[in-house]
């Protein structure tokens, strides 16, 4: 049994040796039982009732207060209605009301000779010891602290190294619209420059012309 587990049986098994008290129970034991002889739970509370009736409101009071505090409630109760030897199935104990003849009659503490007697105050160290135990392996508060803040900073730095990615794929086709605009403007140039020194050639050769064919006449006259 686990170290957590048992501090939670034993604490049910205070609380239920506590609800005895209250109802004036005689000769309250608890057994811690050998592993090897029971399977089938760890520890037996046996108490003995004046009466039937005090017997019914014993395991009345214990099953009123585990469920009270600890949300328990017993496996299966046997018994009730005869009142001489009730018993409370909480798997890991078992509680055995009885009246002091059929106690005596039975006899379980014979029956059980390995098992340890252990007393309420021994119960009650126990579960002082663990609980201090328990608190000594527990992770203090400024421990848990600084991690809670980096898992708490993590998605924020995400966040801002994906928003610059997304700015320049906008202004990108800006760009190429105004490259498609001023194309055209530059291939009608080279188109008005031939045009105009087609216009220059045809106005300087007809001077030559016309000297040439001058040069050629003048020399008849002469004649």
């Amino acid at each position: 049994m686990a170290s957590t587990k048992k501090q939670q049986v034993q604490q049910l098994l205070a609380a239920a040796v506590a609800a005895c008290e209250d109802k004036k129970a005689e000769d309250i034991r608890i057994l811690a039982l050998d592993p090897s002889e029971s399977g089938l739970t760890d520890y037996f509370l046996i108490c003995t009732g004046l009466s039937d009736r005090q017997n019914v409101a014993i395991t009345d009071e214990i099953e009123i207060r585990l469920k009270r505090e600890f949300g328990t409630y017993p496996n299966s109760v046997e018994g009730r209605r005869q009142g001489d030897w009730i018993l409370m199935d909480y798997v890991d104990f078992i509680v055995h009301v009885f009246s002091a003849e059929k106690r005596a009659y039975y006899g379980l503490e014979r029956l059980r000779k390995n098992a340890t007697v252990l007393s309420i105050k021994d119960l009650n160290a126990e579960i002082k010891s663990a609980i201090a135990a328990g608190r000594k392996k527990a992770p203090t508060a400024a421990q848990k602290k600084p991690i809670a803040k980096k898992k708490a900073a993590s998605p924020v730095a995400s966040k801002k190294t994906v928003a610059p990615r997304k700015a320049p794929a906008k202004k990108s086709p800006a760009k190429k619209a105004i490259v498609a605009k001023k194309a055209p403007v530059a291939k009608k140039a080279p188109a008005a420059k031939k045009a105009a020194s087609k216009s220059t050639q045809t106005k300087s050769s007809k001077p030559v012309a016309a000297k040439k064919a001058a040069a050629k006449k003048s020399p008849a006259k002469k004649s």
